[in-house]
């Protein structure tokens, strides 16, 4: 806990709570209503702006303003009463300022980019206790700092408050769950051609896709259970256009429990692929992957699911289906890097408090030769919305090419460094 909590209600009483800090010398931390995977929005001691009260949106013209408190479960139940939509995630306990700042990604970003592609205009209280409006056409220090608020995730130069994004309209679409059970044959093979058969979709067909391979608790694998799939995603076409693409991996095996709506109304199609709620522990360790490279590194790592030492809870290697718009952005043209990817691959780790250290001490471990047998298949990059601090080198992972203008803005704008955490700028 922080010894106090400043419940701001407008950006005003975030200048004043910043100007505070200065004057006094107090530590702060920023709390913009959702939750850092690495705990990042959080602190013991010191002053927390946590801005929870400001939660106004507003959608007109095409475009939606949202304040920097907002979290997700509220937008989205603002867009669909306006037949509105953005790029925009599965877990409603997200904050939309952390979702937006780091990039954002999700079902739509092959069709329409990323929702920091669609940011057309900003506030921000930096560390001198500036109310400072961005936008494409600003100039000097606001025009750098609308580049930054565009992929270089939270808290580092100083606390968002409004954000205002380009909508494009939430037509029907067809949206699916399949699932292969751990007791599928050759569910390696299926892998494989489910991540071929994904990457070759044609752009027009508006695919946005998560796949996840289950890895089986260690009772289960001396039974012969093996690797569970699931897939999930949306498309623009008819049910019959899903089928097409996935032709390879079903004359492989069909899955064995499905679920295809066709001609969806968007915001019920969404609420098929929402996050669901978990009370445990978890880690990800996110590492980006070009054009050809995840079916690589998937039949070369397949057999580290079936070597997990297991918890209470699960671990899997998930990938996230990126390109088509996002790559027509030039790496240089927002903070947001990745430019040049297919996918997005992550080891995924969950726990519970009940599991002994030494049980989750080795599950670490297992992640962490699995993350590092995939960087031969890696661009380097990692995504900055989901925090790693097991990562050495974060700031090249996260930021690429673009780290050095990033550390000369955070030097300009917050020189004693108020905005400080362990994997700050």
């Amino acid at each position: 806990m922080p010894d106090g909590i400043a419940l701001c209600r407008s950006a005003e009483d975030v200048a004043a709570a910043i100007t505070w800090c200065n004057e006094n010398r107090f530590p702060l931390v920023i709390q913009s209503g959702g939750h850092s995977y690495a705990g990042f929005s959080m602190r013991k001691g010191g002053l927390m702006i946590n801005l929870r009260l400001m939660n106004a949106i507003k959608v007109e013209n095409g475009r939606v303003t949202v304040a920097g408190g907002v979290l997700n479960q509220r937008l989205y139940a603002v867009l669909a009463q306006n037949d509105a939509a953005i790029t925009h995630g599965r877990c409603l306990t997200v904050g939309a300022a952390g979702f937006v700042l780091g990039g954002g990604i999700g079902f739509n970003m092959r069709a329409h980019g990323l929702a920091c592609d669609q940011l057309t205009a900003g506030e921000i209280v930096t560390a001198d206790g500036r109310i400072r409006t961005l936008g494409p056409q600003a100039g000097g220090i606001e025009g750098d700092l609308f580049w930054a608020c565009r992929g270089a995730g939270g808290g580092n130069f100083g606390v968002s408050t409004s954000f205002t994004l380009d909508t494009f309209p939430a037509e029907p679409l067809t949206v699916f769950q399949l699932a292969w059970p751990a007791e599928t044959r050759r569910t390696d093979r299926i892998a494989l051609a489910l991540l071929e058969d994904l990457e070759k979709a044609p752009l027009d067909l508006g695919l946005g896709t998560r796949l996840s391979l289950q890895a089986p608790k260690p009772k289960d694998r001396l039974r012969g259970v093996g690797v569970a799939i699931s897939l999930m995603g949306q498309l623009k076409g008819a049910p019959e256009a899903l089928e097409q693409v996935l032709t390879r991996a079903y004359a492989i095996a069909r899955p064995h429990h499905g679920m295809v709506w066709g001609n969806a109304p968007y915001w019920a199609a969404q609420a098929m692929l929402e996050e669901g709620y978990g009370s445990g522990y978890f880690q990800e360790r996110s590492t980006f992957a070009a054009p050809g490279q995840a079916a690589k590194a998937t039949a070369q790592t397949f057999h580290r699911l079936l070597e997990w030492p297991g918890t209470s809870g699960g671990a899997d290697l998930r990938f996230f289906q990126t390109g088509g718009k996002i790559n027509d952005v030039d790496a240089g043209a927002t903070a947001f890097v990745h430019r040049a990817s297919a996918w997005i691959m992550d080891v995924g780790l969950t726990w519970d408090k009940a599991d002994p250290p030494h049980v989750v001490a080795q599950s670490h471990a297992w992640q962490d030769r699995f993350y590092a047998a995939l960087g031969p298949f890696s661009t380097g990059g990692a995504y900055v919305n989901f925090p790693d601090p097991s990562l050495t080198d974060w700031r090249r992972a996260y930021y690429g090419g673009n780290l050095e203008r990033l550390q000369d803005l955070k030097r300009q704008v917050d020189p004693g460094r108020l905005f400080e955490f362990s994997q700050a700028i």
